[in-house]
């Protein structure tokens, strides 16, 4: 009987495949090779299949789409429901096969390779900037045991970094002591070094990306926010409002309902951790900005300021600005400073 519904359990080497029939009977239960996975799904009619998403699932559901199969990923989080008992590539495999069906299930937008090609930017340079910080940490901890102070700020520390390299300060410490200080000033430097050739890729890909560049005019949004959005949001319709844009950031805040009254709690803090640290950096620099300038700062946050402290300000400018960038994304426009917003009768 012809395969309607497969469920592709991923892997490094050996993939597990559970195919049913429209009535909903297993037709296929099989583990493949990765040389095999190609040859298996080209032998077969066009069908529905189910992927987890993780790091490589984008890569096979473009494979698949180009043999004509309808590829719907999943996250993993909405698929472990209906694993039943025990855990195995089997169990996984018929689990995603069920989800995939049902009709209230949440689906992943596919990226293509462009965008993963932009993401990959941004993971290298978070990875770099978390090394740079463990660097100017253990410089700054090393020296003073010795009664040495580097001065607060990155800049002020590669300064120093630089000055200690070229023999500019004389430390006076152990020649050990020296040797590594001497190793960490110098990684410290070249990691800066590789940070700034990536912001610079980063510049001209906003340059060129017409959804990036729109991005950019909203406040607090800058190269960094703005193509990591325009990379990893492959289908903004598939939110039904800025709300959901922003819940699905989890920046909207948890709900405790209980004897018919709603009680709110702390932000979800779910989905994608990376923007969401993004908006709430670009969210703060404006309240740092509002607090320098409140003559040109937007007069809505600084009453805002007023009111809240400023990590909750933070956290819904942050809000705000996800908001934002869904309509934009939607409706193909720039940033308007005083728009104001459409009423729901006015549709």
């Amino acid at each position: 009987m012809e395969i309607s519904t497969i469920g592709l359990d991923l892997a490094k080497n050996v993939f597990q495949v559970h195919g049913v029939n429209a009535a909903g009977e297993v037709i296929v239960r099989k583990a493949l090779r990765r040389a095999q996975m190609l040859p298996f799904f080209r032998k077969l009619s066009p069908c529905l299949v189910g992927i987890e998403a993780c790091g490589t699932s984008h890569h096979w559901a473009r494979e698949l789409i180009n043999l004509g199969h309808e590829v719907r990923l999943m996250p993993p989080g909405y698929v472990k429901p209906y694993v039943k008992r025990g855990k195995n590539d089997a169990v996984d495999a018929e689990a995603i096969c069920e989800a995939v069906m049902r009709p209230t299930m949440r689906f992943v937008a596919v990226k293509s390779r462009e965008q993963q090609s932009a993401l990959s930017l941004h993971r290298a340079r978070s990875l770099l900037v978390r090394q740079r910080t463990q660097l100017v940490n253990m410089m700054r901890s090393m020296l003073g045991e010795f009664g040495i102070a580097i001065p607060e700020g990155i800049e002020k520390a590669l300064t120093m970094a630089r000055q200690i390299v070229d023999g500019e300060i004389e430390t006076g410490l152990p020649a050990e002591a020296t040797m590594i200080v001497g190793m960490l000033s110098q990684q410290a430097i070249d990691t800066h070094a590789r940070l700034q050739k990536i912001d610079k890729a980063l510049n001209a890909l906003q340059r060129s990306d017409e959804v990036a560049r729109r991005l950019s005019t909203i406040p607090g949004v800058g190269p960094v926010g703005s193509t990591a959005f325009a990379a990893s949001v492959s289908d903004p319709h598939q939110f039904k409002s800025g709300r959901q844009f922003a819940a699905w950031l989890g920046l909207t805040p948890l709900q405790k309902p209980s004897g018919g009254k709603d009680r709110l709690g702390r932000i979800t803090k779910m989905g994608d951790k990376y923007l969401r640290q993004l908006l709430v950096i670009g969210a703060t620099a404006l309240v740092r900005s509002a607090k320098c300038k409140p003559d040109a700062a937007d007069p809505r946050l600084v009453a805002l300021l007023e009111r809240k402290p400023v990590r909750v300000a933070t956290v819904a400018m942050a809000n705000k600005m996800a908001r934002i960038i869904w309509a934009l994304m939607t409706r193909a426009e720039t940033y308007q400073a005083r728009h104001l917003p459409m009423l729901a009768g006015s549709y």
